[in-house]
Protein backbone atom coordinates (compact mmCIF):
# COMPACT_ATOMS: atom_id res chain seq x y z
CA UNK A 1 0.00 0.00 0.00
CA UNK A 2 3.15 2.58 0.73
CA UNK A 3 4.42 2.05 -2.44
CA UNK A 4 0.97 2.93 -4.59
CA UNK A 5 0.80 5.73 -2.25
CA UNK A 6 4.32 7.19 -2.98
CA UNK A 7 3.86 6.26 -7.23
CA UNK A 8 0.49 7.96 -6.63
CA UNK A 9 1.96 11.35 -4.97
CA UNK A 10 5.30 10.86 -7.65
CA UNK A 11 2.01 10.90 -10.18
CA UNK A 12 0.43 14.06 -8.90
CA UNK A 13 3.20 15.66 -8.53
CA UNK A 14 4.65 15.13 -11.93
CA UNK A 15 1.52 16.31 -13.22
CA UNK A 16 1.21 19.54 -11.24
CA UNK A 17 4.78 20.35 -12.74
CA UNK A 18 4.04 19.71 -16.12
CA UNK A 19 0.71 21.71 -15.79
CA UNK A 20 3.11 24.49 -14.46
CA UNK A 21 5.41 24.39 -17.55
CA UNK A 22 2.10 24.58 -19.51
CA UNK A 23 1.14 27.91 -17.50
CA UNK A 24 4.18 29.44 -17.81
CA UNK A 25 4.72 29.02 -21.37
CA UNK A 26 1.13 30.06 -22.06
CA UNK A 27 1.18 33.20 -20.32
CA UNK A 28 4.65 33.46 -22.30
CA UNK A 29 2.81 32.88 -25.76
CA UNK A 30 0.17 35.63 -24.54
CA UNK A 31 2.18 38.28 -23.47
CA UNK A 32 4.51 37.86 -26.36
CA UNK A 33 1.15 37.90 -28.47
CA UNK A 34 0.42 41.21 -26.59
CA UNK A 35 3.39 42.88 -27.32
CA UNK A 36 3.07 42.52 -31.31
CA UNK A 37 -0.55 43.64 -30.97
CA UNK A 38 1.09 46.59 -29.09
CA UNK A 39 3.33 47.64 -31.89
CA UNK A 40 1.19 46.75 -34.39
CA UNK A 41 -1.50 49.37 -33.18
CA UNK A 42 1.17 51.91 -32.49
CA UNK A 43 2.20 51.68 -36.22
CA UNK A 44 -1.99 52.22 -37.10
CA UNK A 45 -1.61 55.13 -34.68
CA UNK A 46 1.81 56.62 -35.97
CA UNK A 47 0.48 56.50 -39.73
CA UNK A 48 -3.20 56.05 -40.16
CA UNK A 49 -3.11 56.93 -43.95
CA UNK A 50 -1.13 53.38 -44.85
CA UNK A 51 -3.72 50.72 -45.33
CA UNK A 52 -1.38 47.82 -45.00
CA UNK A 53 -0.69 48.80 -41.12
CA UNK A 54 -4.81 48.24 -41.15
CA UNK A 55 -4.61 44.87 -42.95
CA UNK A 56 -1.42 43.73 -40.50
CA UNK A 57 -3.02 44.34 -37.36
CA UNK A 58 -6.35 42.44 -38.89
CA UNK A 59 -4.02 39.23 -40.09
CA UNK A 60 -2.27 39.30 -36.57
CA UNK A 61 -5.58 39.57 -34.53
CA UNK A 62 -6.65 36.27 -36.90
CA UNK A 63 -3.82 34.35 -35.60
CA UNK A 64 -4.61 35.24 -32.24
CA UNK A 65 -8.29 33.85 -33.19
CA UNK A 66 -10.15 37.55 -32.04
CA UNK A 67 -12.27 37.81 -35.28
CA UNK A 68 -14.40 40.44 -34.11
CA UNK A 69 -11.60 42.67 -33.26
CA UNK A 70 -10.63 41.98 -36.81
CA UNK A 71 -13.66 42.42 -38.73
CA UNK A 72 -14.14 45.30 -36.84
CA UNK A 73 -10.87 46.79 -37.86
CA UNK A 74 -11.33 45.81 -41.55
CA UNK A 75 -14.44 47.19 -41.76
CA UNK A 76 -13.41 50.56 -40.16
CA UNK A 77 -10.15 50.53 -42.81
CA UNK A 78 -12.45 49.92 -45.85
CA UNK A 79 -14.42 52.44 -44.74
CA UNK A 80 -11.83 55.23 -44.46
CA UNK A 81 -9.92 53.70 -47.62
CA UNK A 82 -13.23 54.11 -49.48
CA UNK A 83 -12.00 57.05 -52.01
CA UNK A 84 -8.57 55.07 -52.25
CA UNK A 85 -8.39 52.91 -55.89
CA UNK A 86 -9.92 49.63 -56.44
CA UNK A 87 -6.25 47.68 -55.04
CA UNK A 88 -6.54 49.24 -51.59
CA UNK A 89 -10.17 48.26 -51.70
CA UNK A 90 -9.47 44.79 -52.69
CA UNK A 91 -6.51 43.91 -50.61
CA UNK A 92 -9.14 45.38 -47.38
CA UNK A 93 -11.84 42.55 -48.78
CA UNK A 94 -9.73 39.78 -49.09
CA UNK A 95 -8.38 40.63 -45.35
CA UNK A 96 -11.53 40.96 -44.60
CA UNK A 97 -12.55 37.71 -46.57
CA UNK A 98 -9.64 35.33 -44.71
CA UNK A 99 -11.33 37.05 -41.22
CA UNK A 100 -14.54 35.34 -42.42
CA UNK A 101 -12.88 32.08 -43.24
CA UNK A 102 -11.11 31.77 -40.26
CA UNK A 103 -13.73 32.23 -38.47
CA UNK A 104 -15.95 29.71 -40.47
CA UNK A 105 -18.26 32.18 -41.76
CA UNK A 106 -17.86 30.69 -45.44
CA UNK A 107 -21.07 32.24 -47.48
CA UNK A 108 -19.56 35.91 -46.38
CA UNK A 109 -15.94 34.82 -47.04
CA UNK A 110 -17.38 33.70 -50.54
CA UNK A 111 -19.24 37.07 -51.20
CA UNK A 112 -16.03 38.78 -50.67
CA UNK A 113 -13.47 37.05 -52.58
CA UNK A 114 -15.81 36.87 -55.58
CA UNK A 115 -16.15 40.90 -55.50
CA UNK A 116 -12.55 40.76 -55.92
CA UNK A 117 -10.86 42.18 -59.40
CA UNK A 118 -7.28 43.07 -58.69
CA UNK A 119 -5.53 40.49 -61.02
CA UNK A 120 -2.45 40.84 -58.36
CA UNK A 121 -4.81 39.12 -55.62
CA UNK A 122 -7.04 37.15 -58.32
CA UNK A 123 -5.20 33.63 -57.47
CA UNK A 124 -5.23 33.73 -54.07
CA UNK A 125 -8.78 34.96 -54.30
CA UNK A 126 -9.67 31.61 -56.39
CA UNK A 127 -7.63 29.67 -53.65
CA UNK A 128 -9.64 31.40 -51.06
CA UNK A 129 -12.96 30.51 -52.73
CA UNK A 130 -11.59 26.51 -53.53
CA UNK A 131 -11.28 26.42 -49.73
CA UNK A 132 -14.39 27.43 -48.78
CA UNK A 133 -16.12 25.73 -50.92
CA UNK A 134 -14.50 22.78 -50.04
CA UNK A 135 -15.35 23.60 -46.08
CA UNK A 136 -18.62 24.02 -47.49
CA UNK A 137 -18.63 20.40 -48.51
CA UNK A 138 -19.59 21.78 -52.40
CA UNK A 139 -16.20 20.06 -53.53
CA UNK A 140 -17.88 20.79 -57.45
CA UNK A 141 -17.41 24.60 -57.13
CA UNK A 142 -14.32 24.14 -54.94
CA UNK A 143 -13.17 22.27 -58.56
CA UNK A 144 -13.77 24.98 -60.72
CA UNK A 145 -11.81 27.82 -58.54
CA UNK A 146 -9.26 25.84 -58.24
CA UNK A 147 -8.52 24.89 -61.74
CA UNK A 148 -9.11 28.62 -62.30
CA UNK A 149 -6.13 29.20 -59.42
CA UNK A 150 -4.14 26.57 -61.31
CA UNK A 151 -4.11 28.01 -64.43
CA UNK A 152 -2.14 31.21 -63.02
CA UNK A 153 -0.58 28.55 -60.57
CA UNK A 154 0.15 25.80 -63.12
CA UNK A 155 3.20 24.21 -60.54
CA UNK A 156 1.48 25.15 -56.98
CA UNK A 157 1.62 22.11 -54.86
CA UNK A 158 -1.07 23.36 -52.57
CA UNK A 159 -3.18 24.30 -55.47
CA UNK A 160 -2.31 20.78 -57.00
CA UNK A 161 -2.93 19.14 -53.71
CA UNK A 162 -6.18 20.94 -53.48
CA UNK A 163 -7.64 19.60 -57.26
CA UNK A 164 -6.88 16.37 -56.58
CA UNK A 165 -8.14 16.07 -52.92
CA UNK A 166 -11.48 17.90 -54.60
CA UNK A 167 -11.27 14.82 -57.43
CA UNK A 168 -11.17 12.24 -54.53
CA UNK A 169 -14.11 13.24 -52.89
CA UNK A 170 -16.15 13.44 -56.22
CA UNK A 171 -14.47 9.85 -56.57
CA UNK A 172 -12.37 10.54 -59.90
CA UNK A 173 -9.36 8.62 -58.17
CA UNK A 174 -7.57 7.82 -61.08
CA UNK A 175 -7.70 12.08 -61.85
CA UNK A 176 -6.65 12.58 -58.62
CA UNK A 177 -3.69 10.48 -58.62
CA UNK A 178 -2.48 12.80 -61.56
CA UNK A 179 -2.34 15.83 -59.57
CA UNK A 180 -1.24 14.12 -56.18
CA UNK A 181 1.59 12.79 -58.45
CA UNK A 182 2.78 16.30 -59.87
CA UNK A 183 2.42 17.66 -55.66
CA UNK A 184 5.02 14.49 -55.35
CA UNK A 185 7.67 15.49 -57.87
CA UNK A 186 7.91 18.64 -55.87
CA UNK A 187 7.44 17.64 -52.31
CA UNK A 188 8.09 13.94 -52.25
CA UNK A 189 7.64 14.03 -48.12
CA UNK A 190 4.20 15.62 -47.95
CA UNK A 191 2.66 13.02 -45.77
CA UNK A 192 -1.01 13.94 -46.86
CA UNK A 193 -0.55 13.58 -50.52
CA UNK A 194 1.55 10.86 -49.94
CA UNK A 195 -1.56 9.39 -48.03
CA UNK A 196 -4.08 9.99 -50.42
CA UNK A 197 -2.12 8.71 -53.49
CA UNK A 198 -1.87 5.53 -51.42
CA UNK A 199 -5.80 5.49 -51.38
CA UNK A 200 -5.54 6.28 -54.94
CA UNK A 201 -3.42 3.46 -55.69
CA UNK A 202 -5.30 0.93 -53.57
CA UNK A 203 -8.20 1.65 -55.64
CA UNK A 204 -6.32 1.62 -59.09
CA UNK A 205 -4.73 -2.09 -57.53
CA UNK A 206 -1.31 -0.36 -57.75
CA UNK A 207 1.15 -0.91 -54.78
CA UNK A 208 0.03 1.16 -52.00
CA UNK A 209 2.12 0.29 -49.30
CA UNK A 210 5.38 2.96 -49.45
CA UNK A 211 2.51 5.75 -50.36
CA UNK A 212 1.26 5.06 -46.62
CA UNK A 213 4.39 4.10 -44.43
CA UNK A 214 5.90 7.60 -46.34
CA UNK A 215 2.29 9.42 -44.78
CA UNK A 216 2.82 7.80 -41.52
CA UNK A 217 6.33 8.92 -40.96
CA UNK A 218 5.78 12.11 -42.19
CA UNK A 219 2.46 13.21 -41.14
CA UNK A 220 1.73 10.58 -38.13
CA UNK A 221 -1.53 13.17 -37.12
CA UNK A 222 -3.22 13.34 -41.10
CA UNK A 223 -2.54 9.51 -41.27
CA UNK A 224 -4.22 8.71 -38.01
CA UNK A 225 -7.29 10.91 -38.97
CA UNK A 226 -7.72 9.46 -42.46
CA UNK A 227 -7.70 5.66 -41.07
CA UNK A 228 -11.75 5.82 -41.51
CA UNK A 229 -11.01 6.90 -44.77
CA UNK A 230 -8.64 4.29 -45.65
CA UNK A 231 -11.42 1.48 -44.26
CA UNK A 232 -14.21 3.18 -46.68
CA UNK A 233 -12.23 2.69 -49.79
CA UNK A 234 -11.26 -1.02 -48.45
CA UNK A 235 -15.14 -1.36 -47.94
CA UNK A 236 -15.50 -0.40 -51.89
CA UNK A 237 -12.72 -2.59 -52.92
CA UNK A 238 -14.01 -5.79 -51.09
CA UNK A 239 -17.73 -5.10 -52.24
CA UNK A 240 -16.30 -4.66 -55.78
CA UNK A 241 -14.69 -8.00 -55.31
CA UNK A 242 -17.84 -9.65 -53.94
CA UNK A 243 -20.06 -8.28 -56.85
CA UNK A 244 -20.55 -11.50 -59.36
CA UNK A 245 -19.28 -11.07 -62.88
CA UNK A 246 -21.29 -10.82 -65.82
Amino acid sequence: MANNSDKIKKLQAKNQENQRKYTKKREAEEAKAKAAIHKLVEKVDRDPTNYHNYYDLAAFLVEAKDYEQAEELLMKALGLFDKSGADVQDTLKFGLGNVYYAAAEYDKAIKLFQEIDDKKLQAESYIMLAQSYMAKGDNKRAMVFALSAQSARHDDPDVNQMIGDNLLALGNFAQAGDFYDIVLKTEPENGKANFNRGLVAMVNGEDFENYFAKAKHEDPDYFEKGQQKLKDIEKVIQINKDKPKK
